[in-house]
């Protein structure tokens, strides 16, 4: 079987079958990055539906889930599978706080969730379609006669970024600066280069955070600072890991969506004229193209001890869905690796489940949706530049780093 182990050469606990062990990252593995949704696409063939990866670098011990009903219970199942302690930055110890609201488990997770409710609503994501829809002619206009772009550094980073600050109150003139700290945080394998990333985004989120308290302003980062759920003022803590949560979530992961996406649709022209000839359809197609480019996964773990298709797990166990994989799972989507813009309407795990579903999820299809529109509109026809080898960075959000397209 593809991806059988040899377990001798890791540390395995003792109630995990030596024949479920596989040495895979879905975040650092050669084989990962080398064509990660081949890999992605491919697990129900080749792994067990519930296996268990080895530490390997700074990929955590974690037994890995790939089928949809079992992704699904995990993230609605918060009395069994927590995440508090999940999120793997830097903290001191002697100084912790929780990343908020990924790491509070209900009740006390929807005060949270509720203070950024009316930014991230579909209520709230509407009023931005216009603002969006500018921004993203404005991109093309400067680089459309030029007949290429590097698509990451001229439309898909600066698009989502740029509405992300303005969401927030941040300043528009940072963006550079933001994208480079958060790039180091969540991508690089240096100690060094992530400590430094994080002292200098929580520098700049405390002062920010003293800004926005002695002068309030309509924006995300106020509404944190200035927050009193129930008439309580929330704690310094509580404060900075909720800014800063919410900051490195914002910046990181639409641009890895738009990269997949386009990279696919400028190798399938035709594809691209049906999005076109289908104007109607632009919905399903986001949907679809979501599925199948998930980009990231969602990490538990387990409070009491607990079986999954007959798997035992022990309390203390890290659990990781695959949601990548879930989203090709046979057994909820007929023909899974056939991107189908009139696929039946089902629910897609890309933007998680249960109360810590994703927070922009509503943003993140608003901007695909019209990125796609104007985008084709203007430039129906285009290509990845011959000779490109896209390459995929390590870490916890899968996308190709740079994309250069002409046409």
């Amino acid at each position: 079987m593809a991806g059988t182990a040899e377990p001798k050469q890791y540390e395995v606990p003792p109630h995990v079958p030596v024949d479920l062990v596989r040495p895979i990252s879905f975040a650092y593995s050669p084989e990962f990055l080398a064509d990660p949704y081949g890999l992605l696409s491919n697990l129900h063939e080749n792994y067990p539906a519930v296996f268990y990866a080895p530490q390997m670098g700074a990929s955590p011990a974690s037994w890995q889930l790939i089928k949809y009903a079992d992704c699904f219970r995990v993230l609605r199942e918060a009395e069994t599978f927590t995440s508090k302690g999940t999120t793997p930055f830097p903290r001191d110890p002697n100084d912790w706080f929780y990343f908020i609201p990924v790491e509070i488990e209900p009740p006390e997770h929807r005060k949270y969730r509720n203070i950024l409710d009316p930014f991230f609503s579909p209520q709230g994501v509407v009023q931005l379609e216009s603002q969006v829809r500018k921004l993203a002619n404005d991109l093309i206009d400067q680089f459309i006669d030029k007949h290429e772009c590097e698509f990451t550094e001229e439309f898909s980073r600066p698009l989502p970024v740029s509405v992300f600050l303005g969401i927030m109150g941040l300043p528009q003139h940072m963006r550079d600066s933001f994208v480079r700290w958060t790039m180091n945080l969540l991508h690089s394998q240096d100690a060094q280069v992530i400590l430094q990333a994080t002292k200098d985004i929580g520098s700049y989120l405390n002062g920010a955070i003293a800004e926005r308290r002695a002068t309030p302003d309509g924006g995300a980062l106020s509404a944190i600072a200035n927050a009193a759920p129930g008439g309580v003022p929330l704690t310094d803590k509580e404060i900075f890991g909720f800014a800063f949560f919410v900051f490195i979530a914002g910046i990181d992961t639409v641009y890895a969506t738009f990269n997949n996406v386009w990279n696919w649709l400028a190798q399938n022209p035709d594809r691209r004229h049906e999005i076109i000839a289908e104007p109607a359809n632009i919905a399903s197609v986001v949907e679809e193209l979501h599925r199948v480019f998930t980009v990231t996964y969602s990490g538990r773990i387990v409070k009491r001890d607990t079986e999954i298709r007959g798997v035992k797990i022990k309390a203390g166990d890290r659990v990781c869905s695959v949601l990548p994989a879930a989203n090709f799972d046979p057994e909820i989507f007929e023909r899974p690796h056939e991107v189908d813009f009139h696929r039946p309407r089902k629910p897609i795990l890309a933007f998680a489940g249960g109360v810590h579903s994703c927070l922009g999820a509503h943003l993140a299809r608003l901007e695909l949706r019209i990125c796609l529109e104007e985008f084709l509109r203007r430039i129906p026809d285009f290509q990845v530049k011959a000779g490109t080898i896209l390459k995929f960075l390590p870490g916890g959000v899968i996308g190709p780093n740079c994309l250069p397209l002409v046409w």
